[in-house]
C-alpha cells in the first residue's frame, strides 16, 4: 500500500462533508471487523490496547467522532448521538461492505449503537452479529448526580452549565492548553482508586484534542438521550454489557437497565473500576469483545 492509499485510507467523509479520521488495523482477508466506538471528549486512542491485541486475529476499524481527536469540528447543529450514528453507518457502508460486524461501544459510543438501532434497524438485523456495551447508558443523564449528595451535585451542574456556556463560543481546536492541569479532576471523574498515572495522562492528553464547541453540542445531546427501546433491535444477537462498579458517569445501574432489555445478554461489572473500562479493565474487555468476533 503506498503513502497515498494509507492516507486516504485514514480518512472518511461524511455525506454532510465532515471528514473523520479513521484507522484500520488488523489482516484484511477476515470475515469479520470489529469496530470500536470511543466516548465523548476522548478519541480512538482510547481503544489502543483492546485494538493492538483483536487485530492480531480480526480487522479492527477505529475513528475519531466528529468534534474529536483527528477529525473534523461538528458542523453547527450536527453535535447529536443521532449524527454519530449515520457517520457510524456510512462508515461502516463504506469500510466494511461485506462481511459480519461486531460494534463495542464505550460511553456515547454505545449510546451511538443505540441511534444506529433507532435509526437504522436493517443494518443492525443484517449485518451485526456481535455487540458490547461498555460502560454506557440508554437514558437518564440528565439526573447525572456524580456520586454526590443531592444538592452538590446540583452545585456542580448548574457549574458545568456556566462553563459549557463560554466553551460554546470558543473557536480554537484545543480544549486544554495544559492536560497536566486537568489530571486530578479527570482521575476523580473518570477513574476508580488508584488507576495508571499513565492512564490519566493518556485521558486528559485526549480530552484536549476535543473541540470545545462540538463538546458542548454533544453534552446537550447527552442529557436528551433517552433510547431504551431502541435496544430491541439487539435482542437475538450475542451482547455483553461491561460495567464499572465504582463509574460515576454511567453508574452500574445503568448497565443493568440495558441488560434488562437484553435477557440474553451477558453483564459484568467490575469492582472498584471507573468509567475507563477499556483503560482499567483493558484485558477482559478485549476478552469479551473478542469472544463476540
Amino acid at each position: 500500500m503506498t503513502p497515498w492509499d494509507v492516507a486516504a485510507r485514514s480518512r472518511f467523509v461524511t455525506s454532510d462533508g465532515t471528514a473523520l479520521h479513521v484507522v484500520d488495523e488488523g489482516p484484511a482477508d477476515v470475515s469479520t471487523t470489529v469496530v470500536l466506538v470511543h466516548a465523548w471528549t476522548l478519541d480512538h486512542t482510547s481503544w489502543d490496547r483492546v485494538a493492538a491485541t483483536l487485530s492480531r486475529t480480526v480487522r479492527v476499524l477505529r475513528f475519531d467522532h466528529r468534534g474529536h481527536g483527528g477529525s473534523a469540528p461538528a458542523v453547527t447543529g450536527t453535535a447529536t448521538i443521532a449524527q454519530l450514528a449515520d457517520d457510524l453507518a456510512e462508515l461502516i457502508v463504506d469500510r466494511v461492505p461485506t462481511g459480519r460486524v461486531v460494534l463495542a461501544g464505550h460511553s456515547i459510543g454505545g449510546m451511538t449503537m443505540m441511534a444506529l438501532a433507532e435509526r437504522n434497524p436493517d443494518l443492525i438485523a443484517s449485518r451485526v452479529t456481535g455487540a458490547a456495551f461498555v460502560a454506557t447508558s440508554s437514558g437518564g443523564l440528565d439526573s447525572l448526580s456524580l456520586g454526590l449528595p443531592g444538592p452538590v451535585a446540583r452545585v456542580v451542574m448548574r457549574g458545568e452549565r456556566l462553563v459549557n456556556s463560554k466553551l460554546a463560543k470558543l473557536e480554537h481546536r484545543s480544549l486544554l492548553a495544559k492536560p497536566r492541569l486537568a489530571e486530578p479532576g479527570l482521575r476523580w471523574l473518570l477513574f476508580g482508586p488508584r488507576p495508571r498515572r499513565e492512564d490519566v495522562a493518556a485521558a486528559a492528553e485526549q480530552v484536549a484534542r476535543v473541540h470545545p464547541a462540538s463538546m458542548v453540542g454533544f453534552r446537550a445531546s447527552l442529557r436528551d438521550h433517552e433510547r431504551r427501546a431502541a435496544l430491541a433491535a439487539f435482542r437475538d444477537i450475542p451482547t455483553v454489557v461491561l460495567a464499572g462498579g465504582a463509574d460515576r458517569l454511567t453508574p452500574a445501574g445503568h448497565s443493568r437497565l440495558i441488560a434488562a432489555e437484553l435477557p440474553d445478554s451477558e453483564l459484568v461489572i467490575y469492582p472498584g473500576a471507573g468509567h475507563m473500562l477499556p483503560f482499567e479493565r483493558g484485558l477482559e474487555v478485549t476478552a469479551r469483545i473478542g469472544g463476540l468476533a
